[in-house]
């Protein structure tokens, strides 16, 4: 019965907005879910901080908005994890687009500012981005750090972005490289780990399963365990017909583990 009373509750709402000011329609709570395409502002409203902090889903706020990257959001939907008391409460009637990746929830974490993020994170961001906007109503942009009071977008913005084009490179070229040293598949237990190769490891399919060897790339730190051909060319010559028959085993960026057999494809880690 209650729910059928908020149901005409907001139908009623609807058309009292309607008749008074058709333009006041998004602000109705709940109402941009329900008639997501007649609340969506074609040209994008331009909201400041301000006005933003109004929208947190609270007694007497018009709604339930957030922003990431300066794009803002209707959430209403969500409000059981946006709204007050919910798991995702912080993130409502700001732009906390740092703590999406950082997991800092105070005060000085729940910030825009996303400048010493790396590509990896901003990725990371960038995926959070597209949930908003596949799954909530845009309803317009945020004057301040990503946008200026006329709705374009600021050097920030723009800075972030090519960090993001940046990290969307590097993951296809980490896409190539896998093709080519797939990773190992591990376990780890009482101490102990193990590696080991198959034809599936890595989630990359191939004909042939390979020995485990530690790969050392330009600009990462450490290794990580990838699954070596031990036959053919080497893939950075594929067409070779003068070559040892050792695959990409001479690799000068590979390294063997200790103690383990060169040839096997498993390796129980002593270190």
């Amino acid at each position: 019965m209650l729910g059928y009373l908020a149901a005409a509750a907001v139908c009623l709402s609807a058309v009292l907005v309607l008749r008074t000011d058709p333009w006041s329609f998004p602000e109705v709570p709940g109402l941009s879910y329900i008639f997501p395409e007649q609340c969506r502002v074609k040209e994008g409203r331009l909201l400041s901080p301000g006005e933003l902090s109004r929208y947190h889903g609270g007694h007497g706020s018009p709604g339930l908005y957030l922003a990431v990257l300066g794009q803002v959001f209707d959430v209403q939907k969500g409000i059981k994890h946006y709204g007050p008391g919910g798991s995702y409460s912080f993130f409502a009637a700001k732009d906390a687009s740092r703590a999406y990746v950082t997991g800092d929830f105070t005060d000085a974490g729940l910030v825009d500012d996303v400048s010493e993020l790396s590509p990896t994170q901003m990725l990371h961001l960038n995926n959070w981005l597209s949930f908003y906007q596949k799954n909530y109503v845009a309803v317009g942009k945020l004057i301040g750090h990503f946008y200026d009071e006329d709705g374009n977008p600021t050097k920030a913005l723009e800075d972030a972005l090519a960090v993001i084009d940046v990290g969307l490179k590097l993951k296809e070229q980490r896409h190539e490289e896998n093709k080519q040293f797939p990773p190992c598949n591990s376990e780890f237990s009482s101490g102990t780990s193990k590696v080991w190769c198959s034809k599936n490891s890595g989630g990359i399919k191939r004909d042939w399963v390979g020995v485990p060897r530690k790969l050392y790339l330009a600009g990462y730190d450490g290794y990580r365990c990838v699954c070596v051909r031990t036959t053919g060319p080497p893939s950075e010559n594929p067409d070779s017909k003068e070559h040892n028959d050792r695959g990409d085993l001479d690799n000068p960026s590979l390294k063997e583990y200790k103690d383990c057999n060169p040839l096997f494809d498993w390796c129980w880690l002593k270190e």
